[in-house]
């Protein structure tokens, strides 16, 4: 378990210092893309604001969104993260993969099973979008309902590709950096903490997970994302290696994206952005092939960890 429980902090002070960074990353991303927007879009700060509230009246400022986006999370979540291992721990390599080398056909496997995921996790998308308020609380209902609708205004304002220069611009921006920057953050860090903290590790994966769903500040998609944020935590637990789940994240975006951009060419019929469930035997396959792979993956992370218990695996 090395690099996965050892600090010298408590890890409530751990928490608080963490929080301490990825706030000032954000505060230093914050300013240094508005200063690139600036310089490469001509966009200050009143026209990023009118921006986005209002993404649809600038049909030319998308790539200043991504690059606003992409830096602010760079700065946040990133170098957020890596500063507290820096300064708590002082070797980023040795706290985020204790286990350095990762088999490639586990790696391999562990990429595909987020795509086997999907269609199960369709059921849980479209029970979550259509999750129904105790009457007392219809106010906050409402209000969340709209923030929903604004920033799924924004979302495919941002997704809307022309052509295959943007779709790779937006992958990189969409699918790469968020891969990189949230595992490193959520992952690596943060869950690393809660589990030192809680002394359980399903504890600590769950709590990661919930607060990883929460930070995207959309309710109705809270409950799909901590079901990813999950998969992806055991998967590094297991794996003790941060390529794995930030393979799989990019799994995740960069597969929605590409078959977003095929509709959008009108190249497949696929969905891919509906919030309606699959059929079910296709849920249920779902759910037994992906049970059938985690334990696959279990079993020869675990052989990766102790090579005595059985050379079969992997």
């Amino acid at each position: 378990m090395k690099g996965f429980i050892s600090s010298r902090l408590h890890p409530l002070t751990a928490l608080l210092l963490l929080t301490a960074f990825v706030i000032a990353g954000f505060f230093v991303g914050m300013f240094l893309s508005m200063v690139l927007v600036k310089v490469l879009f001509g966009y200050g700060i009143v026209e990023m604001q009118q921006l986005l509230q209002s993404p649809t009246d600038y049909p030319e400022g998308r790539q200043a969104l991504l690059v606003y986006q992409g830096v602010t999370m760079v700065c946040g979540f990133a170098l957020g993260a890596l500063a507290f291992i820096k300064f708590n721990k002082g070797n980023v390599g040795e706290y985020l993969s204790p286990k350095p080398q990762v088999p490639f056909n586990a790696l391999l496997l562990s990429a595909v099973l987020i795509i086997l995921i999907m269609p199960a996790n369709s059921w849980l998308i479209e029970w979550n979008v259509n999750f129904q308020f105790p009457e007392f609380l219809k106010e906050m209902e409402a209000g969340m309902k709209a923030k929903e609708e604004q920033l799924k205004v924004l979302t495919e304002y941002l997704t809307k590709f022309d052509t295959i220069g943007s779709l790779l611009f937006g992958m990189v921006i969409i699918a790469v950096l968020p891969a990189i920057c949230e595992e490193l953050l959520f992952r690596g860090v943060l869950q690393q903490e809660l589990i030192r903290w809680f002394k359980n590790p399903h504890v600590g994966i769950l709590v990661a997970s919930f607060i990883f769903g929460a930070i995207h500040f959309q309710f109705y998609g809270l409950f799909p994302r901590m079901a990813l944020g999950m998969v992806l935590g055991y998967l590094y637990y297991w794996s003790k290696n941060i390529w794995v789940p930030i393979v799989g994240h990019f799994m995740n975006n960069g597969f929605t994206l590409l078959f977003l951009y095929l509709h959008q060419q009108g190249q497949v019929d696929v969905k891919v952005e509906s919030t309606e469930a699959m059929p079910w035997y296709w849920s249920l396959g779902s759910v037994v092939i992906s049970g059938l792979v985690l334990y696959v993956l279990h079993k020869g992370y675990n052989q990766v960890a102790h090579p005595a218990v059985n050379e079969d695996r992997f």
